[in-house]
């Protein structure tokens, strides 16, 4: 087996979709359909369900998957050793970055860093807390960055900047305590959001138990909870980088919850190489402030 067509299988069974994971890989379908077949031909097991026009992972597709990861993650760190010899003259650094800081923190540390070190290409991949913990664990990239604490012994975590949550609805409120809280309906980030678990932990202290809420929707992105809200599904608490446009336009009003303030962490393998370029875009973020 190759590289490319670990890559390939990668990518197919994070998408369970052969064309968009073409489409994500560069690669023609008909080559991505090719590396599969060529893999379940060479060791006679079937990677993946097909049913009917989709594909899901079969229980071989799922135990390969984290080797792949793994062989994949080697190679990258290898690479990456390579890429020292240049310096940061050119190469690659591998970055995910959770919804909230890839959508409105990260995007400036980025530009100010591709000012600084124009030969440096960014691949930025997108993923709640606990996937992009994932993606550093296994070697996919090199830095990750977070709103949610991550309990990895494997993984060194710093915070790189702080972020304040709101509550909002479409409508203003004078008083919110705990029997409001329960009252209302909540829409919320899916299960392994740094967002959605920030919020249960501000729940917990303050003596709510995040299962007696009611629940009206659960939505994968903090847009899509913004617009909910917006049109008057329920409530929801958010960060502030997400909501302080619609707040300005009156679409939206901070309500007095008096929730405290989160950290952003950055998140490296405590074992994996360090390179130059993951070192540059560090100290530019300690430079710039928090």
């Amino acid at each position: 087996m190759t590289l490319e067509q670990l890559r390939i299988f990668v990518g197919v069974a994070e998408r369970e979709h052969m064309t968009r994971a073409a489409e994500a890989l560069n690669v023609t379908q008909s080559a991505a359909s090719a590396a599969i077949a060529a893999l379940e031909a060479r060791h006679g097991v079937s990677l993946f369900h097909r049913v009917g026009r989709g594909i899901e992972l079969s229980e071989a597709g799922r135990m390969f998957l984290v080797d792949a990861r793994a062989v994949l993650g080697r190679a990258a760190s290898a690479e990456l050793a390579l890429a020292e010899y240049a310096g940061l003259e050119r190469g690659t650094l591998r970055l995910v970055a959770s919804q909230t800081i890839a959508g409105y923190w990260l995007p400036r540390q980025l530009a100010a860093f591709h000012a600084r070190y124009p030969a440096i290409s960014i691949e930025l991949a997108i993923d709640n807390t606990e996937g992009a913990a994932a993606r550093v664990l296994d070697g996919a990239v090199e830095l990750g960055f977070v709103e949610g604490v991550i309990d990895e012994p494997a993984l060194a975590h710093w915070t790189v900047a702080n972020d304040r949550m709101v509550l909002v609805s479409d409508r203003a409120a004078d008083t919110i305590d705990e029997d409001w809280i329960r009252a209302a309906r909540w829409i919320v980030r899916e299960q392994g959001s740094g967002t959605r678990s920030s919020f249960e932990e501000v729940l917990r202290q303050r003596g709510v138990d995040p299962s007696d809420l009611t629940t009206a929707l659960t939505l994968p992105s903090n847009e899509a909870v913004r617009s909910a809200v917006e049109a008057g599904a329920g409530v929801a608490v958010l960060s502030q980088h997400v909501v302080a446009p619609a707040i300005a336009a009156g679409t939206l009003h901070d309500l007095p919850l008096g929730l405290p303030r989160r950290p952003f962490y950055a998140l490296r393998h405590k074992e994996r190489y360090r390179t130059r370029a993951a070192d540059a875009l560090t100290d530019l973020i300690k430079e710039t402030g928090k």
